[in-house]
């Protein structure tokens, strides 16, 4: 191919087959952007929208600069039924790099949708040959690779190698007494969890998990929860599928969290912007060598941006990453939690709106979404979301949802949680009595991180008041702030007329290739290579404290802040 297709050209493209609506824009300036749908009842605002060009510009402007973009653009060319266009770009991609692992993956389900099973089935040999695993090939999309599915050779090849588990396991709400782990199988299974204390010696399962099935309905997935365990002690386990074993001789290791009240020392990492970069999934690595207790995911973890039709796109650019070796062993021994943030949920700097079930893609977003982390829940039965909270010893973390109740800045009293999260945040912080309170959003809390974009709590300044003098109102100590969405490392001081400062810490490059510049008001940044937050709390002090760390993925640390909980606390009255 000699060029891209013309953008226009695209755009109406998409329109045309239903996969994009037509956008409007609000003829005043910085009202942003939204489909003619969200504009209810003759209202300026739109209910739902972006403060950005609400449009597909991410997988054709984008993907001449970011790597993350180009194997979605192959796909979501396939999904529009046209894997000739899918075809000639993979083509292009491959003969600058014959060795572009999903340019051969795309190549060979474009082959395959285009009848050439003979190709398709010699591009599957190639892209293991460059490193893909072959377990992509069985993840899916399953629609998409179904002429491949019936290929015999094919056929031959998948049960001579006696595949069962395809993603995972990933581990998450690791308790001081119990565990759930995540999987994906590639057929319809039981799954059960075995456990053994201790870190070396003969395997012999102590603790076995209730079986639970992965899901056809739920794409082959399925948690499973072990409990019986021990606070804060080292386990191996294994995963059975049908009853085999699947993980053994190097069984994962992980360790239950301590009991609330306990004088211990741990670590607690975090971070944003994960798009996946082949080059840099080596992060993983990185971080699980530091043997964290829990690993926070904050938004931007995938980067999906097609909310309007679940489609093989979703599920490709979770696949990709779920099937690399170094993030399977990552979440397989460190405990994972996750929010979302606008390109997971949505697309650019979105608002979702008030109601749980408009618009019509909403709910099954945040479904896909759950098919595919570990978390300890998701909002409320009645007001879902990725809202969420658990302990790690004395030390609380709220993990909140800034996208799915968020409402238009741009109109009056715009709210970025909704009152049902808010009301359930309040009233939990109000009753914490941990030592420390962690408050997780998706996007800086500081209003200097993105310029004048409201984007940010900078949009939210009424609602950011109310919590803020709420913990003064109510005495509510030693909390501190996390957030992502800057494609850096930050730690900034919030000072308040009334209340003890509140320290932000923000990460948001693990893996991404774009990167955004450093502002001023920080007490210190980073955007030199990819990093991620680090927390060490030491909880064994007369004074407890916190340090922050930026390491980088080459795991230098280029920055350090300790602040201690006395510092988090209002004057004495």
């Amino acid at each position: 191919m000699t060029g891209l297709v013309p953008v226009f050209k695209v755009l109406k493209a998409l329109v045309a087959v239903g996969l994009l609506s037509a956008c409007s824009q609000l003829d005043e300036p910085f009202r942003g952007h939204a489909p003619p749908q969200a504009f209810e009842n003759g209202s300026e605002y739109p209910y739902y929208g972006a403060e950005t060009r609400w449009n597909l510009r991410f997988f054709y402007e984008h993907a001449e600069r970011l790597s993350k973009r180009r194997g979605q653009r192959q796909m979501l060319e396939i999904v529009r039924g046209q894997p000739e266009e899918a075809a000639r770009y993979a083509e292009e991609l491959l003969a600058d790099d014959p060795m572009d692992q999903e340019s051969l993956f795309n190549l060979a389900i474009a082959r395959a949708q285009l009848g050439q099973l003979d190709q398709a089935f010699d591009l599957v040999r190639l892209a293991e040959a460059a490193g893909l695993p072959f377990e992509r090939f069985l993840a899916g999309p399953r629609d998409l690779l179904q002429p491949l599915s019936g290929y015999e050779p094919f056929r031959r090849e998948v049960a001579m190698r006696e595949l069962r588990l395809l993603h995972g396991p990933m581990l998450g709400s690791v308790t001081a007494r119990g565990a759930k782990f995540w999987v994906r199988t590639v057929q319809e299974a039981e799954v059960q969890v075995v456990a053994a204390a201790g870190e070396s010696g003969p395997f012999r399962a102590a603790v076995r998990s209730q079986p639970a099935r992965s899901d056809a309905g739920e794409d082959f997935t399925a948690v499973v929860a072990l409990g019986g365990l021990l606070p804060g002690t080292t386990y191996r386990y294994d995963v059975l599928v049908d009853g085999r074993p699947e993980l053994g001789p190097a069984y994962p290791v992980f360790a239950t969290a301590p009991e609330g009240g306990e004088p211990v020392r741990f670590e607690v990492g975090f971070g944003g912007g994960a798009g996946y970069v082949p080059r840099n999934e080596r992060m993983w690595n990185t971080i699980s060598a530091r043997k964290l207790q829990a690993f926070l995911f904050l938004g931007d973890n995938v980067y999906i941006d097609l909310p309007e039709d679940l489609n093989g796109l979703h599920h490709y650019t979770y696949y990709r990453r779920q099937s690399g070796s170094e993030f399977r062993h990552f979440v397989a021994r460190t405990g994972i939690y996750a929010i979302w943030d606008n390109h997971d949920s949505a697309t650019d700097d979105v608002w979702l709106g008030p109601y749980v079930e408009r618009p019509p893609w909403k709910l099954p977003s945040l479904r896909h979404f759950r098919r595919n982390w570990v978390n300890p829940g998701y909002g409320s039965d009645q007001w879902p979301g990725t809202w969420f909270e658990f302990a790690i010893g004395d030390v609380d973390f709220f993990m909140l949802d800034g996208r799915f109740y968020r409402t238009n800045p741009f109109a009056d009293s715009p709210t970025m949680l909704g009152p049902h999260q808010k009301k359930w945040l309040l009233g939990r912080l109000k009753e914490s009595t941990a030592t420390f309170k962690v408050l997780v959003s998706p996007v800086p809390w500081s209003f200097d991180t993105k310029g004048d974009a409201v984007d940010t709590w900078n949009g939210f300044r009424q609602e950011r008041d109310e919590i803020f003098g709420f913990l003064s109102r109510n005495r509510v100590e030693g909390v501190f702030l996390l957030s992502a969405d800057r494609h850096r490392s930050d730690a900034r001081r919030i000072d308040r007329k009334a209340g003890y400062p509140l320290y932000e810490f923000e990460s948001s490059r693990l893996t991404n290739e774009a990167v955004h510049d450093l502002v001023p008001g920080a007490l210190f940044g980073y955007n030199e290579k990819q990093s991620f937050g680090l927390l060490a709390f030491d909880l064994t002090k007369p004074d407890p404290s916190v340090t922050f760390r930026i390491v980088s993925i080459d795991d230098e640390t280029v920055g350090e802040i300790t602040i201690k909980r006395s510092e988090l606390s209002h004057p004495v009255r």
